[in-house]
């Protein structure tokens, strides 16, 4: 028997490591995919992501230092403007929670700074179970390239935690399951918008669940979307599934997105070999949000 259980461990192990691997290497893709892209002139004047599904000029490494979009005032809009005077986020839409306003006990209402996302992110410690480290590829968090069907790209920026709007400042963890039966590979990013940009997103994400089931991007075939049942956590919340298909291996995933005022606490899961059980560790959701809320507390 324990000869058995060894030999699934270390199988799983290494399937984990197969599939870390090629999504490394598809974050190369999506970081060159979108160097061609955003010089092609498939964004708007301020950067945005077309219509049509064009690739976004405005990335994580456009952002200017702090946090904040780099730009000058001459191409902020209005919306942009007024949530810089705190004058934005106060409308309600039929009866649903305002967009982007902040909760009781000290909670900012606008975006956060890369600073205060690194501050609240998890870390190894955090959550019994888990081990938390700077993801590979992490410069090339919100990156984005054209996904095929265009009505799939809220879906397929996913990937990369890339939006439109896109966020303000962003940072990436990698989560690994310290259980070396568990061959899940797990990805979290805190996303920090301006006033009722982080509704927009998910609004998006939400919209997309409904309207596509298969897609190609950065080279790889996804399939089976489907919208999932999300956490009843923060001011709302999108969750979806998919399959991968990855050098030859096809891989399930999941991914929870929730919506805490300003910021967007995002959750990738894939599992290659327990397609099943594929899921978004609910303790991690739950353990996220209660450190972005502590953290607010302590800088508020």
């Amino acid at each position: 028997m324990t000869k058995t259980k060894t030999k699934t461990t270390t199988t799983k192990a290494k399937w984990r490591a197969r599939i870390a691997r090629p999504l490394v290497a598809a974050a190369a893709v999506a970081g060159l995919g979108c160097t061609a892209a955003c010089g092609s002139g498939g964004s708007g004047p301020d950067g945005r992501r077309d219509p049509d599904g064009a690739s976004s000029g405005r990335t994580a490494g456009d952002r200017a230092g702090g946090g904040g979009r780099a730009g000058t005032p001459a191409q902020e809009s209005p919306e942009d403007r007024r949530a810089q005077d705190g004058q934005g986020g106060g409308d309600s839409r039929n009866g649903e929670k305002p967009r982007g306003t902040p909760k009781a006990g000290g909670r900012a209402a606008g975006p956060l700074s890369e600073a205060r996302l690194k501050k609240a992110a998890l870390a190894t410690g955090d959550v019994r179970g888990f081990a938390v480290e700077e993801s590979d590829g992490a410069e090339l968090l919100g990156r984005s390239v054209p996904a095929v069907p265009s009505k799939c790209q809220p879906i397929a920026d996913m990937f990369l935690f890339a939006t439109a709007p896109p966020s303000e400042a962003g940072v990436s963890r990698g989560v690994t399951v310290k259980d070396e039966s568990d061959a899940s590979v797990i990805t979290l990013a805190l996303l920090s918008y301006g006033s009722g940009e982080a509704d927009e997103v998910v609004d998006g994400l939400r919209s997309a669940t409904k309207r596509c089931t298969s897609y190609r991007h950065t080279g790889y075939a996804y399939r089976d979307v489907k919208a999932l049942a999300g956490p009843d956590l923060g001011d709302e919340s999108v969750a979806f599934g998919l399959v991968a298909s990855i050098e030859g291996a096809q891989v399930p995933a999941a991914y929870t997105v929730v919506r805490d005022g300003t910021t967007l606490v995002a959750f990738s899961s894939m599992n290659m070999l327990d397609a099943g059980k594929v899921e978004v560790p609910p303790e991690l959701v739950e353990a996220q949000l209660g450190k972005l809320a502590e953290s607010g507390k302590r800088t508020g």
